[in-house]
C-alpha cells in the first residue's frame, strides 16, 4: 500500500464543496425564540431535527470506544454507500469493485452515479481468490472496494481482511451489517491503522429498526468531514434520532435480539437437514441461510403461495434460495411448508 493521501482519492469538485452548517445547530441556546428556519411555531415534532446529530454521536462514540467525529450518520447504510461513491468516483471515469455475489445496492449506486462496476467472483465456497483480487487491482484504475462481511446473500464472513486493506491503494468499505451475528472482530479496530478503510455497520439488522432508517459510518476524521459535507443537512430525522438513543440506554435488547436469533438459526439449521428438497445449506455468520434446493422455482413459488416470503437468488446462485431466521412461529411454519413441499 502506497503512502496514503485522503485528497488524491477525493474528487476534485467535492474538495471545494462548503458545507451546509445549521447556525442553530452549532451554538448553544439557552431559551432560544427560533424564527430562522421558517418552521410552524406549533406542533410536536415542528422543529427541524440536529443536523450534525451530536446526542447519537457522543453516544455511539461512547459505546465503540472513538470519537465523535470519527462518526457519521446515514438515513440507513444505503445512503452512505452513495455518499462514498459520489465522494471518491467521478462520474463516466472511476470504477469501483465489489464481491461477486454480494449486496446489490454497491453497483445500483455506482450505476447511478455512472461508474463502472467491476465484480471479483468468489470461488465455490464463496471466498475471495487473492490472485484474482491482485490481478484486478493491478491491471485496473479502482477508486472503492466494497467487502461485505458476513456477506449478503452467503452469510459468509471474508477471512483475512488485512491483507485486502495491505494490498489496495483506494478506499476500502467493510459494510458489518451483520456482524453484531457471527461473533467476529468490527474493523473498528483497524481504523487507527489504516486511514483508507471506512466501516459500515446499521441499526436495521440486530437492533431491530430497518423502519427507523439509521446506518452509520466510522473512518477517519478527514473522510467524517467529506461525508458531512455531502449529505442532505438533514438526513435522519428526530424520532428515528430519540429513538436510537434510548435503545443504546437499553443494551440489553440488543443482546436479547441476538441471543434469541442466534438460538433460531442453529434449530432452523437442524430442521433444514431432514428436509429432503434441502440439498446444502451453506454456512452462515448472519441472521439468513443461503440455501441450494432441488427445484428451486418449485420450492419458491410454493412457499410464496403459502405467503412465506424469501428471496430468490437464481440466475446469480444457481438454484438458491435465501431464507433468513424469523420467530420461532414463523420458523414453524416455514418448516412446516418445507416438508410438505418435499413429501
Amino acid at each position: 500500500m502506497k503512502e496514503f493521501n485522503l485528497n488524491t482519492l477525493v474528487r476534485k469538485n467535492i474538495l471545494n464543496i462548503q458545507p451546509y452548517i445549521s447556525f442553530r445547530d452549532h451554538n448553544e441556546f439557552k431559551a432560544p425564540v427560533m424564527l430562522d428556519a421558517n418552521e410552524c411555531p406549533f406542533g410536536e415534532f415542528n422543529r427541524y431535527p440536529d443536523s450534525s446529530q451530536k446526542k447519537l454521536k457522543k453516544k455511539i462514540a461512547e459505546i465503540k470506544g472513538i470519537s465523535p467525529s470519527e462518526i457519521a450518520l446515514g438515513n440507513g447504510s444505503d445512503e452512505l454507500i452513495d455518499l462514498i461513491i459520489k465522494i471518491f468516483c467521478e462520474p463516466k471515469k472511476d470504477a469501483i469493485l465489489m464481491m461477486n455475489p454480494s449486496f446489490a445496492m454497491y453497483a445500483f449506486y455506482a450505476a447511478v452515479n455512472e461508474n463502472e462496476v467491476l465484480k471479483l467472483d468468489l470461488d465455490e465456497n464463496f471466498e475471495i481468490l487473492k490472485d484474482d483480487f491482485l490481478k484486478i487491482t493491478q491491471e485496473q484504475d479502482i477508486k472503492v472496494f466494497f467487502l461485505c462481511s458476513p456477506n449478503n446473500p452467503t452469510g459468509n464472513s471474508v477471512q483475512d481482511i488485512e491483507f485486502f486493506i495491505q494490498n489496495f491503494d483506494g478506499i476500502i468499505v467493510i459494510d458489518e451489517a451483520y456482524i453484531e451475528f457471527s461473533g467476529n472482530k468490527s474493523g473498528i479496530e483497524l481504523l487507527a491503522q489504516y486511514p483508507n478503510v471506512i466501516v459500515l455497520q446499521t441499526f436495521s439488522k440486530a437492533w431491530g429498526t430497518a423502519g427507523a432508517r439509521v446506518g452509520v459510518a466510522y473512518a477517519s476524521e478527514g473522510i467524517i468531514r467529506f461525508i458531512n459535507t455531502v449529505k442532505a443537512p438533514y438526513n435522519v430525522n428526530s424520532l428515528s434520532q430519540e429513538l436510537i438513543l434510548n435503545l443504546l440506554d437499553n443494551k440489553e435488547k440488543l443482546k436479547e435480539n441476538v441471543d434469541n436469533i442466534l438460538r433460531e438459526r442453529t434449530w432452523l439449521e437442524e430442521q433444514f437437514k431432514t428436509i429432503e428438497c434441502i440439498e446444502n445449506v451453506f454456512p452462515t455468520d448472519a441472521n439468513f441461510f443461503l440455501i441450494k434446493m432441488k427445484n428451486a422455482e418449485e420450492v419458491y413459488n410454493r412457499m410464496l403461495k403459502e405467503e412465506i416470503l424469501t428471496s430468490k437468488r437464481t440466475p446469480a446462485i444457481p438454484d438458491c434460495i435465501r431464507i433468513n431466521v424469523g420467530s420461532r412461529e414463523e420458523n414453524k411454519k416455514l418448516i412446516n411448508v418445507l416438508k410438505a413441499i418435499a413429501s
